[in-house]
């Protein structure tokens, strides 16, 4: 929002006022061509040679964007913002790669070697997957602290970066791991006869709040809980944890049968119970378009009334999650990036390449600042 003087405003000139539209759409662009042409590269289970795909690829890429999330989110890019671009970007690109091809290998050849529901060799990659899982739990408890809760209380107590990070990232560390091994172990294990839910319902459900995590925290501007907690910001973090775990959970009990109507009753009848996670895969395409829609078109509109902003924002970012879910189920998936059917006339997992195109994303416009298109980039008014 920006003020004015007087009684009239005038408008900015034509070319300018669209100017955020114009960088926005080179973003997606450059975007769209780094991660088919990486895909292509190293995953594409035809054309690359590394046979990485689903996994351990899927693992590294998971553990990749947690590294985003602790450096980026928590700790602001500490050490990182010294450096000038380009090599801020490839420094944060080199080190996202090497910690999270390190902890994949650490867990599925060191923990593995202790546990066999961790291990390399476990059937259909599931001991990758069963160390990666780890990650979802990430992605809903650290970006609510920042997103939702604004650094609470660490700011409070005057903690500036990165000191302000590692206690952030230590303290969470508590609850994550006690819903992973509460929620997520029991899940993938080959043995464990305890699992609170299925692995599917378990993606489907907690990607769910995920997603609920970003979309009030960054694309409704932390509404409503900024509103509950009246500047409180105790009473922010507890509306937020709270609220964001029922509107999640009921976000998945709404998505389940609208996901069924726009798959089709057949397909969904071969998905099986499979079809509990597709919550997180229909998900998966909206934090793609909140976050891109945030950090590359501005989180437009800002300029109308509040809650037309927040709807506005909403509606475009899920619009277009819709449209992404279907071409990539049922065109991008097969005749682009040659992944494999898993049910009549759908193909693919959204969780690999949508987390694939994110992750670009990350890189690109948040870690490299679109490089090579910032001098275009428009003032923040829209």
């Amino acid at each position: 929002m920006t003020a004015t003087l007087g009684t009239t405003r005038t408008a900015p000139p034509p070319v300018r006022y669209r100017s955020w539209v114009y960088f926005g759409l080179a973003n997606v662009a450059v975007v769209a061509i780094l991660s088919v042409v990486t895909w292509y590269l190293l995953v594409d289970p035809e054309w690359s040679p590394w046979g990485l795909y689903p996994l351990p690829l899927n693992a590294v890429l998971f553990w990749a964007l947690l590294f985003i999330v602790f450096a980026g989110f928590v700790c602001e890019f500490a050490g990182f913002d010294r450096l000038g671009q380009p090599f801020r970007g490839f420094a944060i690109l080199g080190s996202a790669v090497a910690f999270a091809i390190a902890v994949t290998w650490l867990l599925a050849h060191g923990l593995g070697s202790l546990f066999t529901d961790f291990a390399a060799d476990r059937d259909g990659g599931m001991g990758y997957f069963a160390g990666a899982l780890f990650v979802l739990f990430g992605f809903g408890t650290w970006v609510m602290t920042v997103l939702n809760w604004g650094h609470w209380p660490w700011k409070s107590l005057g903690l500036r970066q990165p000191a302000l990070g590692l206690c952030e990232l230590a303290a969470v560390a508590i609850p994550t791991i006690a819903l992973y091994v509460i929620l997520g172990v029991p899940a993938v294990s080959a043995t464990s006869t305890n699992a609170l839910m299925s692995v599917d319902t378990l993606l489907g459900w907690f990607y769910s709040i995920v997603v609920s995590v970003i979309l009030t925290g960054q694309t409704m501007d932390n509404w409503p809980w900024r509103v509950i907690g009246r500047g409180r910001n105790w009473a922010v973090a507890l509306a937020s944890t709270v609220g964001n775990v029922l509107v999640g959970t009921a976000l998945y009990f709404v998505l389940v049968p609208g996901i069924t109507m726009l798959l089709g009753t057949g397909a969904a009848d071969q998905l099986g119970s499979a079809v509990n996670q597709f919550p997180a895969q229909l998900g998966v395409c909206w934090v793609f378009w909140m976050i891109l829609w945030a950090n590359a078109f501005g989180n437009r509109p800002t300029r109308c009334a509040d809650g037309v902003n927040l709807m506005l924002r909403v509606g475009l970012t899920f619009g277009l999650a819709v449209v992404t879910f279907v071409v990539y189920y049922r065109f991008a998936a097969e005749h682009v990036l040659h992944e494999p059917a898993i049910a009549p006339g759908l193909y693919g997992n959204a969780l690999g390449f949508l987390d694939w195109a994110i992750l670009w994303t990350l890189f690109y416009v948040v870690g490299f600042q679109s490089y090579g298109l910032r001098r275009w980039a428009p003032a923040l008014q829209s």
